[in-house]
């Protein structure tokens, strides 16, 4: 080992926020370190980020060392652990490590969005281990909400890491596998330096209820139900979505599926041989001649999605299907922070047609595939951290985490952020340094940060509107034609009746007459003097200021 030798973590998204988990280690010295990268997350775009589609851990750090970048292992195919990987993985090209299902997600994934690289995956599944540059990785089978979840084992000359991705302790799980215990506690008795733990049910007491005791939940809404019955879910929940469809068999009922992620999930987990037993679905046209208590649809659009199955249901925008009075909708989800408006307002559309709305807090209907307080306990029991490092998490589950291990016995837990290196050996793990970390944008095809997506303009635009002005002068300076107003986003009127289009009108003669006919050959004086007028006329009127573009020309 050479002297300088150093293990470092450095999240580049997912400790500080739910989502866009990408966790990079680095081993060797300060200025030569290679480095692995654990998941490739994204996050998704709320109202404060107009027109956005997805948003992207930014790897510009990588930039600078992608030559000592050795390879990217997924954990597993949820979008905020490989979302990312087609969109970033171009400006990386190194080798792919991942389970059979994700490489069939990632496959799935690029051949619906048109993506250009084709990324080459090798195949790495629970009790498989791989070398990657310093790193001898092994992966260790995790029970979550998702086929072919993985735990990593990371093993270095300076001590092993193990890295729990998502995971939860299911002694019935619908869809294996079983969360290895005896594989963990091998794994604490070879001995652990630290351990990076899962944090999002931190603040949660207890043990997760059990997938079968969700299934037994969704089987009786079904049984009970006079009429149709609608049921959302994450479209990755593969487990979720055989409980359902065996519920629905037992109770004489044929299923829907609806929604294009749902069924690209389906045809991936087909592929691998995960739907074997179950019936095949039926197909949109079948749905309305089949009598309503024997129909069961599972549909995409548990998060208020405006383009999902679900909000166009509760639109009756479908042209095959629909709901009527007496149906149920069952939301076998949680509600992500941030989409309660968007999906109330779908349970109200609903409503509004007499559909009966379930929802967790009505029964058992969901569970979370994350580990509760007492889970977590248990991790630290078979594994024996010298360090504990709470990840994936907002700031309060991952505090909630870092008390839970103290109380536990646990004596080193460093406060870790997204960009902060830390160094895990030799010595105490400390931070030792930032790194440049954030967010980037995918907007249509094209990705950039904020400035270079026109983000900021966009959501000034949202509030403000824009105003257009056309000046034409002649040789003279003096108006060749009327100006030209196009308000766009703007009130017609102001508070008085006064049209708000001839108020700008207004402003704009008054603008260029109070300049002397011999000052206006200043081109770029008029415009900025029309933009002022024009934003001041608004702002006394409407009391906002209108985003404002002039064009002044001129015909000698």
């Amino acid at each position: 080992m050479v002297k300088q030798d150093e293990l470092v973590f450095l999240p580049l998204g997912g400790v500080g926020e739910i989502g866009m988990n990408l966790a990079l280690y680095g081993y060797g010295p300060a200025e030569k370190r290679q480095w692995i990268m654990v998941d490739c997350g994204v996050t998704f775009a709320g109202p404060e980020l107009p027109g956005v589609d997805l948003i992207l851990p930014d790897i510009s750090f990588l930039a600078k060392q992608r030559d000592r970048l050795k390879g990217i292992i997924i954990t597993h195919a949820h979008e905020d652990h490989y979302g990312a990987l087609n969109d970033l993985w171009p400006g990386l090209n190194v080798p792919v490590y991942a389970s059979p299902f994700t490489a069939g997600m990632l496959e799935a994934k690029r051949d619906y969005e048109g993506t250009r690289a084709e990324i080459p995956v090798t195949i790495f599944k629970a009790g498989d281990r791989i070398t990657v540059g310093p790193f001898e990785i092994e992966a260790v089978a995790v029970n979550h909400s998702i086929p072919e979840p993985m735990s990593l084992v990371i093993r270095t000359p300076l001590g092993n890491v193990v890295h729990t991705g998502d995971w939860k302790i299911d002694a019935e799980p619908s869809l294996g596998p079983l969360t290895d215990e005896n594989r963990f506690r091998a794994i604490g008795d070879e001995g652990v330096l630290a351990l990076m733990c899962d944090s999002t049910n931190a603040m949660r007491e207890g043990v997760s209820p059990s997938e079968e005791e969700v299934s037994e939940g969704l089987r009786k809404v079904i049984e009970e139900a006079e009429g149709r019955v609608a049921i959302t879910t994450f479209s990755s929940n593969v487990g979720r979505i055989r409980s359902i469809a065996l519920a629905a068999e037992a109770a004489g009922r044929d299923v829907l599926l609806l929604g294009s992620s749902l069924k690209r999930v389906v045809n991936v987990a087909r592929d691998i041989g995960i739907m074997d037993d179950i019936k095949p679905f039926i197909a949109e046209e079948e749905y309305g001649y089949i009598p309503r208590d024997k129909v069961v649809i599972i549909l995409t659009g548990s998060q208020g999605e405006p383009r999902a199955a679900l909000a166009k249901l509760a639109r009756d925008e479908m042209r095959n299907v629909a709901l009527t009075s007496g149906d149920t909708v069952v939301f076998s989800s949680r509600t992500i922070p941030g989409n309660e408006k968007a999906i109330l307002e779908i349970m109200n559309g609903l409503i509004e047609q007499g559909v009966k709305i379930v929802t967790d807090g009505q029964a058992l209907v969901h569970v979370s595939g994350h580990p509760r307080r007492n889970e977590l306990l248990k991790m630290y029991e078979w594994i024996r951290p010298q360090v504990l490092v709470p990840v994936h998490g907002e700031a309060a589950h991952l505090t909630a985490q870092r008390e839970l291990a103290l109380s536990a016995g646990i004596t080193n837990v460093p406060r870790v952020r997204n960009g902060n290196v830390l160094r895990l050996a030799p010595g105490p793990a400390e931070v030792v340094d930032d790194a440049p970390h954030g967010r980037i944008f995918k907007d249509g095809k094209l990705i950039g940060d904020q400035e270079e997506m026109g983000i900021s303009d966009r959501r000034k635009l949202a509030y403000v509107g824009h105003v257009a002005v056309s000046v034409v002068l002649d040789a003279r300076y003096d108006f060749q034609d009327d100006p030209e107003i196009v308000p766009f986003g703007l009130p017609e009127y102001d508070d008085e009746g006064e049209d708000m289009e001839d108020t700008l009108y207004d402003a704009v003669l008054s603008a260029i007459e109070s300049i002397p006919r011999a000052r206006r050959k200043d081109l770029d004086m008029l415009r900025e003097a029309v933009r002022r007028a024009v934003r001041a006329a608004a702002n006394n009127a409407w009391g906002k200021k209108p985003v404002v573009t002039v064009f002044v020309n001129r015909f000698a």
